[in-house]
């Protein structure tokens, strides 16, 4: 059985939660009201998956996944009232596997965290999309590879900057010229060399390395 922890200063948003989860078969091993009871009890307890508000006293949730990533196995799923915000893609640079908004519906809420402890992929097009617009509507920002980033080849850094870009693998295949089997080759040794675990991870990562698709 998949165990959870929650992590949510609001004691309303973790019963809701918890009732859903246990309906569905998902048991709720704790639950923290702020980011230090949460790097607390991921440790004690080891859950499979921790749901994390990003919002909350004492420590927020950017830096409680951040050490909740480094100190368990425990995949973090970032709990949002907002759509993409700064504080999620801090969350996925820290190391979340992906966020939900907190109107998520009991059945995506469910599949969610089934897929994060499967070590499944959890965010969806529509979500990639969405961060696309968030850094496309920001400034530039100096460039600050993720650790890792040099021992990419050249080739591996221009699927990395498609990536970055929203491209999926077939469209990547298409604008290099390459098979799908090379594309994905590819995807599989940056994801390896960089530490990521899924897209969002990808497009932080891109972004923060300051890539930029090739022209035409």
């Amino acid at each position: 059985m998949t165990r959870v922890l929650l992590a949510d200063d609001q004691d309303l948003v973790r019963h809701g939660l918890r009732m859903i989860l246990e309906l569905g078969g998902i048991e709720v091993v704790g639950e923290a009201a702020d980011g230090e009871q949460a790097v607390a009890a991921a440790v004690e307890l080891s859950p499979d998956v921790v749901l994390m508000d990003l919002r909350m006293p004492r420590m927020d949730g950017v830096d409680a996944t951040r050490r909740i990533v480094a100190a368990s196995h425990a995949r973090v799923l970032a709990l949002t009232t907002f759509d993409v915000d700064q504080l999620v893609v801090d969350a996925l640079r820290a190391g979340a596997v992906g966020f939900l908004l907190k109107d998520v519906t009991a059945a995506g809420l469910l599949d969610a965290v089934r897929r994060a402890a499967a070590g499944e992929p959890v965010v969806a097009p529509a979500v990639l999309a969405r961060m696309m617009h968030h850094f496309s509507a920001r400034p530039p920002t100096p460039p600050r590879p993720p650790p890792g980033f040099d021992q990419l080849s050249d080739r591996e850094r221009e699927v990395l900057a498609l990536v970055g870009a929203g491209r999926s693998n077939t469209e990547i295949a298409d604008e290099l010229f390459v098979s799908m089997a090379t594309v994905k080759t590819h995807v599989r040794h940056i994801f390896a060399k960089l530490d990521l675990q899924n897209r969002a991870q990808a497009v932080v990562a891109a972004r923060d390395a300051g890539l930029e698709p090739p022209a035409g």
